[in-house]
């Protein structure tokens, strides 16, 4: 059975880090930790390789504002190998859901190098990427790093998240190199604020997201890292 698409709700803003290390403390008060935080201070680093096609149609997109869109993507969480996934992320307006399903570190070994028909898999979302893959000419495009900071709450599955040190490596695309040297993408001390929520976002938690300053914008940190190839 197909299960049916879930959109979500997904605002992004522009914040000092002076206004997120209030808001952390603040939304502490009332939400949970991501479960599979490593410590107190933050949740996890996030590496992403993202794919593109020849003509950079996901990038396109992103800088001429699509209404609809999709991109796919290979992430992995405090590298480690051990928990890989392959993810497409859709976008309409406001409105995203995300389809997505786990790696090996082998299958995600022959993903980065574009070997699609050496892999075979009965995963319905998988083969979908690898028949896409092949079509439009796939390939890793540009790597991502950040660490977030996640806040949960149960009702309408609220998610909030810093993202913080927006980091990529220019051409290198080796998901699985620690020693990556990266470029920095902001200045020191800017955050991403990311809110999701199925349905609404309690007026608990409402109040203390409108008690700061904050930049509306539509942030895209595949965007932000591609554009350096573009310079």
């Amino acid at each position: 059975m197909v299960k049916p698409i879930e959109y979500r709700y997904e605002l992004k803003f522009l914040i000092s880090e002076a206004v997120a290390a209030l808001l952390k403390q603040q939304l502490k008060a009332v939400m949970q930790l991501d479960s599979h935080s490593v410590s107190e201070e933050y949740s996890y680093d996030i590496r992403s390789l993202y794919f593109d096609d020849t003509y950079s149609s996901a990038y396109r997109e992103k800088v001429n504002g699509e209404e609809f869109r999709r991109k796919y993507r290979i992430r992995m969480y405090n590298n480690d190998p051990s928990f890989i996934s392959l993810e497409c992320k859709h976008k309409d307006e406001n409105m995203t859901y995300k389809e997505s399903c786990k790696l090996s570190q082998q299958v995600a070994k022959a993903l980065i190098n574009k070997q699609y028909l050496r892999v075979h898999s009965a995963n319905r979302f998988l083969n979908k990427f690898l028949r896409e893959a092949v079509s439009r000419n796939l390939s890793p495009s540009i790597i991502v790093d950040y660490r977030r900071t996640a806040f949960t709450y149960p009702v309408s599955e609220v998610r909030i998240t810093f993202d913080e040190d927006l980091r990529s490596g220019r051409n290198d695309l080796d998901l699985f190199n620690e020693n990556m040297n990266t470029f920095a993408m902001y200045p020191d001390g800017v955050c991403v604020l990311e809110v999701k929520c199925n349905e609404f976002i309690p007026q608990h938690i409402l109040s203390i997201l409108n008690s700061v300053p904050k930049l509306r914008q539509a942030v895209s940190k595949f965007a932000v890292c591609r554009s350096i190839k573009e310079a």
